[in-house]
């Protein structure tokens, strides 16, 4: 568990969601999950899928130290804004339109978590966990000076948001690599160099600038 990152909440309880409380949980964090549901309705699923979380209400969610948006992207406008105001709120978000239909919004040439920031006007959203697989998070974790160890990258303009954003990643196996503002995490969508499989730093590293500079792969 990183120093100063105790509480982790996760909007959403499906295979990510889970996956990413799973692998938290083993890290050391106190893990709290929310859904649109009643506390009362998700307990027992919770207490089966993640034993050791905690389901609680979006509101108790929203006061951890990192809040992760894993939920289906199209219901992204039924967060309440308000309670994740000032909240360091990881968005592992990608867009389908086969399941999310289709979002106008996410056909601009802006980035989801773009779009995301401008609905949490003021939250602190960096662009992360979105380009692995659930179940190879909770398989490829490595640690540190792993010579497989994989790396995952983050994307957020609040730079301390961005730097804690990066510690958790750390803390769960990966080497961290800083991908710069929000718009960087265009690099990490389903369609991208990025995206497509798994990268050491160096690799990433080099995917991102070749991305910022507009240079096909």
């Amino acid at each position: 568990m990183e120093q100063g990152i105790r509480t982790i909440g996760i909007l959403g309880a499906g295979r990510v969601g889970t996956a990413v409380a799973r692998e938290a949980l083993k890290a050391g964090y106190e893990v709290r999950i929310a859904t649109a549901k009643p506390v009362e309705d998700i307990a027992l699923i919770v207490e089966i899928i993640t034993p050791g979380a905690i389901a609680v209400t979006a509101g108790e969610a929203a006061a951890s130290d990192i809040v992760v948006l894993a939920l289906p992207l199209h219901k992204f406008r039924t967060l309440d804004a308000t309670v994740l105001a000032g909240r360091v709120v990881v968005d592992a978000m990608n867009y389908w339109e086969p399941t999310d239909g289709a979002m106008p919004e996410m056909h601009t040439g802006r980035g989801t978590s773009e779009v995301v920031q401008d609905f949490l006007a003021a939250s602190r959203v960096v662009k992360t966990l979105n380009h692995i697989g659930y179940h190879e998070l909770e398989s490829d974790g490595r640690l540190a000076g792993a010579a497989d160890r994989r790396a995952l990258a983050a994307a957020g303009d609040d730079e301390a948001a961005r730097a804690v954003v990066l510690a958790f990643i750390a803390s769960l196996g990966y080497d961290a690599v800083d991908a710069g503002p929000l718009a960087a995490g265009r690099a990490l969508e389903p369609g991208t160099e990025i995206f497509a499989g798994p990268h050491d730093a160096a690799r990433l590293g080099e995917a991102l600038e070749r991305a910022c500079a507009g240079v096909a792969a």
